[in-house]
C-alpha cells in the first residue's frame, strides 16, 4: 500500500502571519509530496510496502538511505500538520500540563528549552517533546528527518510535538531568524491533539 499525503485541515493561509500560506503552499505540495513519492519509490517491491511508517522509522538502520530521509520526512511531517491549528497557542491543560511541570519545573521553563533546541540545532533538524521509556517527557533534537522514534536516535521516545527548523519551513518570511519563527510558532500550536498524543504514549 503506498504512503499519501495526509489531508490538510486547514487552509494553507490559515496560519497566517505566524506562518504565511505560500511557505504552507510549498511545504506541504511540494517538499512533503516529494518525500512521500520518494518513500514510495525507495520500498517498491519490498516488503515494506506492507509496513506502517512507525515500524519503518524503529527499524531504519537496517534501511537504505533513501527510506531514512524520506520516510523520516513523511513521518515528521504528517505529525507537523497535526499539531498546528488557525487559533492555536495558550498553554495546555490536564495530564499534559502536569507531565511538563513535573519534567522542566513549569510551562515557560519547557517552552525555553524546547526553543532553545530547536534554535541551536545545527542545519536543518527537527526538535521534539517526546516521551521516553520511563513513561517521562523530554525534550530533544535530531539532524535532518531523524526522529526519535528511530533506533539510530541518541534521545528515543514517542514524539507528541514535533518543531521543523528545517529553512524551508520558515525562510519566505523570516530568513535566517529562526528563532523568530519558533516564537510565532507557538500561536498555532494544536494543544488538544499534543494531549491526545500524550495520552496515547503513556497507556
Amino acid at each position: 500500500m503506498a504512503f499519501e499525503l495526509p489531508k490538510l485541515q486547514y487552509s494553507f493561509d490559515s496560519l497566517e502571519p505566524h506562518i504565511d500560506a505560500k511557505t504552507m503552499e510549498i511545504h506541504y505540495g511540494k517538499h512533503h509530496q516529494a518525500y512521500v513519492t520518494n518513500l514510495n519509490n525507495a520500498i517498491a517491491g519490498s516488503d515494506l510496502e506492507k509496513s506502517d511508517i512507525e515500524s519503518i522509522c524503529s527499524g531504519i538502520s537496517k534501511h537504505s538511505a533513501a527510506v531514512r530521509n524520506n520516510g523520516g520526512g513523511h513521518y515528521n511531517h504528517s505529525l507537523f500538520w497535526s499539531i498546528m491549528k488557525p487559533g492555536g497557542g495558550g498553554s495546555p491543560s490536564g495530564a499534559l500540563a502536569d507531565a511538563i511541570n513535573s519534567a522542566f519545573g513549569n510551562f515557560d521553563e519547557f517552552k525555553s528549552k524546547f526553543a532553545n533546541a530547536g534554535a541551536t540545532r545545527f542545519g536543518s533538524g527537527w526538535a521534539w517533546l517526546t516521551v521516553g521509556a520511563d513513561k517521562k517527557l523530554q525534550v530533544s533534537s535530531t539532524p535532518n528527518q531523524d526522529n526519535p522514534l528511530m533506533d539510530v536516535a541518541e534521545v528515543k521516545g514517542i514524539p507528541v510535538l514535533g518543531l521543523d527548523v528545517w529553512e524551508h519551513a520558515y525562510y519566505l518570511n523570516y530568513q535566517n531568524r529562526r528563532p523568530d519563527y519558533i516564537n510565532a510558532w507557538w500561536n498555532v500550536l494544536n494543544w488538544d491533539e499534543v494531549a491526545r498524543r500524550f495520552a496515547q504514549a503513556t497507556k
